[in-house]
């Protein structure tokens, strides 16, 4: 299984000339994921080596201009280049934004699109992952996603041996659920356990509150903005924005594997002031750059 985030922009609001406004590809398998497209997002796939034609699945958060004004150019590229739909997601009930972004241009943008908005406690299952969503803390409506892949059963290959179950024994037993082996019968559940599937978090535009810390527990992967420096954290409540500190002190609390940082405010002119505050209260911590990619390492985590 391919897991792998590659950032497009790490800018907060407005573009800089050394960061695009913010958009998150995650490669989940077979499937191209973008998260909030800001603007230019379609140019910054093409210079991180993917194509919009590649993209499966869009998901915005809110609809704060930085976070969806890639959207309409995306789409129409994707119109021009292939017929394979693409599935948009933001939160039920906020459709009449999306009818904004896709009124203002001639070109018919719902082609091949399919709209699936989402609402928080009903996620939405596919045969790869589940998504699902909280509400976050923001000034205007906003949501956070999760990525789930599903439950899987995993042999261990220390109780097969010990057993004296090998070679094509394994695979009967898979089949039928039991195998009779040196006079006695194993069954499945004796040499496997079942582990939760990889899980990634994306936390943007929100202060510290309960949806964050839902959709990280336990993550793989965290995506969390981290638009200021605790020394302006008056600003940071006042805009609705965590500090690196409060990304740090969410990661932690929450057990994910690895945290990125992203949404830098234009104030700040060196990426790694962010890593180094998170990094006080978690580690491993990366300040995301544009155009970077990340390879997601899943743990193994024991349900049964």
């Amino acid at each position: 299984m391919r897991l792998e985030l590659t950032v497009l922009g790490t800018a907060s609001q407005a573009s800089t000339r050394d960061r695009s406004q913010g958009g998150y590809v995650l490669r989940w398998d077979d499937e191209l994921i973008l998260f909030d497209p800001g603007e230019g997002s379609q140019r910054q796939l093409l210079f991180a080596g993917l194509s919009p034609a590649q993209v499966s699945r869009v998901c915005v958060t809110h609809f704060h201009g930085d976070h969806c004004l890639g959207l309409p150019g995306l789409l129409q590229t994707r119109a021009l280049v292939t017929d394979r739909p693409i599935v948009l997601h933001h939160a039920a009930g906020s459709d009449v934004y999306v009818d904004h972004l896709l009124a203002g241009s001639v070109i018919d943008f719902d082609l091949h699109l399919v709209r699936e908005p989402i609402h928080v406690g009903s996620p939405i299952v596919t045969p790869g992952f589940t998504l699902s969503c909280r509400a976050l803390e923001h000034p205007t409506p906003a949501i956070g996603y999760r990525v789930e892949a599903p439950p899987a059963r995993h042999l261990l290959p220390g109780r097969l041996d010990a057993l004296g179950i090998h070679g094509a024994d394994i695979g009967r037993l898979r089949r039928a659920g039991e195998i009779t082996s040196a006079g006695r019968t194993v069954t499945l559940d004796e040499v496997s356990e079942t582990r939760s599937g990889p899980a990634a978090a994306f936390v943007m535009d929100s202060s510290p509150c309960d949806g964050a810390r839902q959709l990280a527990a336990g993550a793989d992967l965290l995506i969390c903005e981290s638009t200021y420096l605790r020394r302006d954290v008056d600003l940071a409540r006042r805009h609705g924005h965590m500090t690196a500190e409060d990304a740090g002190t969410l990661a932690a609390a929450a057990g994910v594997g690895l945290l990125v940082l992203s949404h830098f405010s234009g104030r700040y002119e060196d990426p790694e002031e962010f890593a180094i505050e998170a990094g006080k209260w978690f580690q491993p911590v990366i300040a995301a750059r544009d155009l970077c990619c990340i390879p997601l390492v899943a743990r193994a985590h024991a349900t049964d």
